[in-house]
């Protein structure tokens, strides 16, 4: 007798395309690509307008935006907002995102420390970053640390080999990288962090010539 045949494996499909930035974050609050919405309170979806000329990807949540279900309202996001502000660019001008859209953290006790997420979240958690791009259409793209751009890129970059310069993407717009401003929460010595932190403001104003001579 013969056995049978072996089922065929069905490839993974990523969710079907949504339209509009409401469909998207309904999607998202579904999204199983990868194991991190086990543990995560909530999904985080990006937020801002839906034609945007600026989007700006951070990491993943931290403690806060886990718990707020925003991106970008702890710490982090406060120094993000103040050099915003210095670079002249409005934060409600700007679709703000993660490149992973829940928490990825290892206890500590009774804390939930941040942890790095891997290039397998990464890689599931891209095609919502895709997706945001797809409706918003921004000019200028602003990848916040070195996961936010290897989501942006599709590749492995260094954020020192990047800095400072404007880089065409294929859906024409413009992106730029630069450090994530968590990154300036950990300086301790008080000259660096302020310098450290007028090079972050430099690197967006770059984005924002590029938005002013778009306009």
């Amino acid at each position: 007798m013969r056995a049978p045949a072996a089922p065929k494996l069905i490839p993974d499909m990523p969710p079907p395309p949504v339209k509009t930035l409401a469909e998207l974050r309904a999607a998202e609050a579904e999204c199983t690509r990868c194991p991190l919405y086990k543990f995560a309170t909530q999904v985080v979806p990006g937020e801002g307008r839906a034609r945007a000329h600026l989007i700006l990807v951070g990491e993943q949540p931290g403690d806060q935006e886990d718990r707020a279900g925003k991106p970008f309202v702890g710490p982090a996001g406060r120094i993000l907002d103040q050099a915003l502000a210095a670079a002249g660019i409005p934060r409600n001008d700007a679709f703000v995102t993660n490149a992973v859209k829940h928490f990825k953290f290892e206890m500590r006790g009774k804390r939930r420390l941040h942890k790095r997420p891997n290039a397998y979240e990464i890689e599931r958690c891209r095609w919502w970053l895709e997706q945001e791009r797809a409706i918003v259409k921004p000019t200028a793209i602003v990848a916040l640390g070195a996961t936010a751009a290897r989501s942006l890129f599709g590749r492995v970059v260094t954020i020192t080999s990047m800095r400072g310069k404007a880089h065409r993407l294929a859906d024409g717009s413009t992106g730029f990288v630069t450090i994530h401003p968590s990154f300036l929460l950990r300086i301790e010595d008080e000259d660096d962090k302020d310098r450290e932190y007028r090079n972050f403001i430099a690197d967006l104003r770059l984005a924002a010539k590029v938005l002013a001579e778009a306009a």
